[in-house]
């Protein structure tokens, strides 16, 4: 009895602790929304302007993240709304609509009268009444200078059959914040997390509302039982049997001040209504079986096929005592409720490009017969990454993480590959967070999202899709060139130096630039080991291996630790390789440092 007594009192003063810091951060946060209410104001008065409906045929939309894609109920359609953009010195929010229309391979641009403020990271559900209805709440906005935030605690509904906008004004509903999740449920929608930021503070949630579509009314759930902890872009979908999973998502917490550190969760939870108790639910923690993600945040979910759910990429951060690297992923793993167990998705994909990604791009334990002959290096499992150059010079090295091969002997039937088939690059979605994902016929649709380069952040505006009865391979609807966007923000003194050394004043960068590339092979710059016609990346790493480990310790630094060096010299190889198999000439070599 008295343990349990210590239990509740700590129960209400953790509630107290929450409330506390609600009203702190509410009252420091409101002379900032201030300042953003009346620039919002005016975009709504801009808005204003619309008094028809207006569809226009378009290009796809301009690269972004944190917006919400949702399918059409009863045609075959994508719904892109909002989301946000970042060019180094200026933040962009979105309330444009957008339409793909599958069977066309079209984008068409929507523009309706009185809509939502422009926003992010809010949530969108699609429910079939009314011909359709597309449920939004809540979201961000933020200062064009990324400083201050706004967030929003509105509820909009679209009506698709009849294309009109309606604010739904309902007392009771859940705090302003962004980074939540909500799912349909019978007759309800079911709000969970997210967080509310200011300048200085921030908050995490993980309260629990409910909304009622027949009565339009808020009602705040209280689950008995030990639930998730306050958390903001967790993955929330329903079960086949009626049940709210909530799985993984972020936080962090002030350990000093001005210094934060960031939790990335891995936990399961069921929350299930009780049975004949209207209004009554209660939290289960479960442990999933099977081949779990790896810890991240910024993942992506869809619900797919057979109710099973679909989670894709995001970033794995490592914090240190000063710096913060991030490897971002794009491999798919799949929850079976049913079977309450993880299992990564796995392509079939044409042999060719099976054999190559397979034993080019990650030599799998147990599994990698062939690479096993080739030497101690080969042995030895190969990190899947990419280089990114950005146009200040900045080299990033990106983490791919490809599935696990189902079967060991599949990769022996790919024998047969030629040497020149085996050189195809694989189609498939770069690493990357925050995308959109959205699945309509058994098919997984994937749009946007972003990743660093550096200081850089580059927003994608790609678009693929995966047959996931197939899973054979992605294909790519919509191509982006990242190394082609915009940025502005200025460079680092110490970076410039580095990379005009020997030049002048600094004027006439680009030509500067190009004669840099140009002479750097003469002037002590080492050619890159050529590619011999035919040769796997499993024979050419190992072959080269000394080479491409000096390059990364001149590109790093000698400072660097082991691990970074490695995973530097296997950017460049894999980044020199593919370019050589692809659209570089045979036997062709770059100085070193160039990519």
């Amino acid at each position: 009895m008295g343990k349990k007594g210590k239990k509740e009192k700590k129960g209400r003063g953790a509630e107290k602790t929450a409330a506390k810091m609600e009203k702190k951060v509410s009252k420091r946060s409101r002379k900032e929304e201030e300042d953003l209410e009346a620039l919002i104001a005016h975009f709504q008065t801009l808005d204003a302007r619309k008094t028809q409906v207006v569809e226009t045929p378009c290009s796809p939309p301009s690269p972004r993240l944190n917006a919400s894609l949702s399918t059409h109920p009863e045609k075959d359609e994508l719904i892109l709304f909002g989301g946000e953009y970042f060019n180094g010195q200026k933040t962009f929010l979105y309330n444009e609509l957008y339409v793909y229309n599958i069977r066309k391979d079209s984008w068409t641009k929507v523009e309706i009268p009185n809509p939502p403020p422009r926003r992010c990271a809010h949530q969108a559900v699609v429910v079939p009444q009314g011909g359709g209805q597309l449920w939004i709440f809540g979201g961000e906005f933020a200062s064009p200078d990324g400083e201050q935030f706004y967030h929003y605690k509105d509820l909009w509904v679209l009506h698709l059959a009849t294309k009109t906008w309606e604010q739904v004004r309902s007392p009771g509903g859940p705090s302003g914040r962004s980074g939540h999740r909500m799912v349909a449920w019978k007759r309800q929608l079911i709000l969970f997390g997210g967080f509310h930021e200011s300048t200085r503070d921030y908050i995490y949630y993980n309260d629990v509302y409910a909304f009622n579509l027949d009565t339009f009314t808020w009602s705040k759930l209280s689950p008995s039982g030990t639930g998730p902890t306050p958390r903001s872009g967790c993955q929330m979908t329903v079960t086949p049997q009626g049940n709210i999973i909530i799985y993984g998502g972020y936080s962090k917490q002030r350990v000093r001040k001005d210094v934060d550190r960031g939790t990335q969760h891995s936990d399961m939870f069921l929350l299930k209504a009780e049975d004949g108790s209207e209004g009554k639910w209660s939290w289960t923690r479960i442990n999933p079986s099977g081949a779990k993600p790896t810890p991240r945040s910024g993942f992506s979910v869809a619900v797919a096929p057979n109710h099973q759910t679909l989670l894709f990429g995001g970033v794995c951060d490592e914090e240190e005592e000063e710096s913060l690297e991030g490897d971002f992923l794009n491999d798919l793993h799949f929850y079976d409720p049913i079977r309450n167990r993880w299992f990564a998705g796995q392509l079939k994909g044409p042999k060719a490009e099976k054999r190559r990604r397979r034993r080019g791009r990650k030599a799998e334990p147990g599994g990698a017969d062939k690479q096993a002959a080739k030497g101690p290096s080969a042995q030895e499992p190969l990190e899947v990454v990419r280089e990114v150059v950005s146009e200040d010079g900045t080299v990033v090295t990106i983490k791919q993480v490809l599935a696990a091969p189902g079967v060991a002997g599949q990769l022996e039937s790919d024998d047969d590959d030629g040497p020149e088939e085996a050189g195809v690059a694989p189609v498939e979605p770069s690493p990357r967070s925050n995308a959109m994902l959205a699945v309509k016929h058994g098919r997984l649709y994937l749009y946007g999202g972003m990743f660093e380069a550096g200081d850089r952040q580059v927003t994608l505006s790609d678009l693929y899709c995966l047959d996931l009865h197939k899973m054979e391979e992605w294909m790519v609807l919509v191509e982006t060139d990242p190394e082609s966007q915009e940025w502005l923000e200025e460079t680092d003194s110490d970076e410039d130096s580095e990379e005009a050394e020997g030049a002048e004043g600094g004027g006439e960068e680009d030509e500067d630039e190009e004669e840099e590339e140009e002479e750097s092979g003469e002037e002590g710059g080492e050619e890159h080991p050529s590619v011999a016609p035919g040769e796997l990346l499993a024979d050419y790493l190992p072959r080269t291996e000394q080479h491409w480990l000096r390059c990364a310790r001149d590109s790093v630094g000698p400072g660097a630790p082991e691990r970074r060096v490695l995973r530097a010299a296997q950017a460049l190889a894999q980044a020199f390789y593919d370019g050589s198999a692809g659209r570089w000439t045979e036997g062709g070599a770059v100085p070193c440092g160039l990519k």
